[in-house]
């Protein structure tokens, strides 16, 4: 099993997986709150330009930590197929979704202050994020920056189920995935240091990018 020492050590070695687009001054964004800094050091190293896309996941009745699809700021909505069988009621879903995007909101107001968020349009823009389990929150940012009509989409993680790979294939032009294991259970497995990030942190990342 590969494991990563922390995210920095991720970012580096995603950074080397992505080498062939230096120079072309990408778009990288970070799913916050994890992937920020990884995105922070892909896009020092590739000489590009750092932002955040967000989304918030959709959390499963009684189960916060599982995942039943995610929203962007737009309020568009990815649902994994365990919701889409009907095995949650749509008014919880439309709760939810409510919920998530207040957050959203707040957050880009406390993320990227006084400004909007970096056009992709016409760009190589790479969406970062430290891992990817359902698949949903990567899937929700990568439908929301494709309306913004990148040059070229890329979606790049340390570490995500071999199986959520030919999906998330399905949504991006090129997808780098360090590993992709055939028994996965959640992402800090694979990363011997998974502190949390907090806002702080991404902050720092976003004035430094």
């Amino acid at each position: 099993m590969r494991q990563f020492f922390d995210r920095a050590d991720a970012g580096r070695q995603l950074a080397k997986a992505l080498s062939h687009y230096a120079g072309k001054h990408p778009l990288i964004l970070g799913i916050p709150r994890g992937g920020v800094p990884i995105a922070a050091i892909v896009a020092e190293a590739l000489g590009g330009e750092l932002d955040v896309v967000l989304v918030r996941k959709l959390r499963a009745p009684g189960n916060a930590e599982l995942a039943i699809g995610a929203v962007d700021e737009t309020g568009r909505t990815f649902l994994t197929p365990y919701a889409q069988m009907g095995n949650v009621e749509s008014a919880y879903i439309q709760h939810e979704r409510a919920a998530q995007l207040e957050t959203l909101r707040w957050r880009r107001a406390c993320l990227t202050p006084g400004r909007r968020s970096t056009s992709a349009r016409g760009r190589v823009t790479i969406v970062v994020d430290d891992g990817v389990a359902t698949g949903a929150s990567m899937i929700a940012a990568l439908q929301a920056v494709r309306q913004c009509e990148p040059a070229r989409l890329v979606c790049a993680v340390p570490v995500a189920p071999q199986d959520t790979l030919p999906e998330l294939a399905s949504y991006a032009d090129e997808v780098v995935c360090l590993n992709a294991p055939t028994e996965f259970s959640a992402v800090g497995e694979f990363y011997r240091t998974f502190a949390q990030v907090d806002d702080d942190e991404v902050l720092a990342c976003l004035h430094v990018g």
